[in-house]
């Protein structure tokens, strides 16, 4: 596995630069009943979102997989000017974001998980959310002391991707808040899309080596070695 690390490495240097902008996101889980209403609510919010964050959120709708409803997600700037008076005095014109304990919006909710996290450059991000409908999101809890080798294999997998021309994940890292240590952002038009097309063994498995795998049977395998805990979910963009 020297390969990957080597590679990876390079990977890396490469992608921590533009690995710098920050995120908030919030997971929710609704009150039994409450799901329609609390997406309505946030909908709202995100109507209005120029009254109380600096820049758009976006909100995803789970449709299999992980124990949440809801994942709402949009850039920060630096934590210091997030965390100001100001801001936060702005943020709470919501009706649905960082709202104090005990507040009526969580008559809504009976899960929240909140994060801050760094990740693509903005412009990346926006493209993204803007253009398409579908994501698959993979959240990871790393093994002790194998968070930098999760990151490293993460960005080795993307490379795994470019060889088989498969648009690639984007990758979020904690800074702060969950449990978890990183997730990945797959994006793809609808189900189909998602499916993608059938592509040779030959081709799939020597871009796996490419990419510094030993080859495309072992990717899961490595992975798994690296990580306690592994949640995947398909989520819908609600507009």
């Amino acid at each position: 596995m020297k390969k990957i690390l080597i590679l990876a490495a390079l990977l890396f240097s490469i992608t921590s630069i533009a690995q710098n902008q920050l995120y908030k996101v919030t997971m929710l889980r609704a009150k039994p009943g409450y799901l329609l209403e609390l997406i309505d609510t946030i909908k709202e919010d995100i109507s209005n979102y120029e009254s109380y964050l600096e820049n758009k959120p976006y909100l995803l709708r789970h449709s299999q997989g992980d124990h949440w409803d809801l994942m709402f997600i949009h850039p920060i700037y630096e934590l210091e000017n997030y965390f100001s008076v100001e801001k936060m005095q702005k943020r709470s014109r919501s009706k649905t974001v960082e709202k104090p304990y005990g507040d009526s919006f969580f008559d809504m909710v009976s899960f929240q998980e909140e994060a801050i996290v760094n990740g693509p450059s903005i412009n990346a991000f926006i493209d993204v959310f803007e253009k398409f409908e579908l994501f698959h999101i993979e959240i990871f809890t790393a093994l002790a002391g194998k968070q930098e080798e999760l990151l490293e294999q993460r960005l080795a997998e993307n490379q795994f991707y470019a060889g088989i021309e498969h648009r690639p994940n984007l990758i979020f890292t904690r800074v702060l808040g969950p449990s978890w240590d990183s997730f990945t952002i797959g994006y793809y038009d609808d189900m189909r899309d998602f499916a993608g097309p059938v592509v040779p063994f030959e081709k799939e498995d020597q871009a796996a080596k490419d990419a510094g795998f030993d080859g495309v049977n072992y990717i899961g395998s490595y992975l798994r070695s690296l990580i306690a805990e592994h949640h995947d979910t398909l989520a819908w963009k609600v507009e």
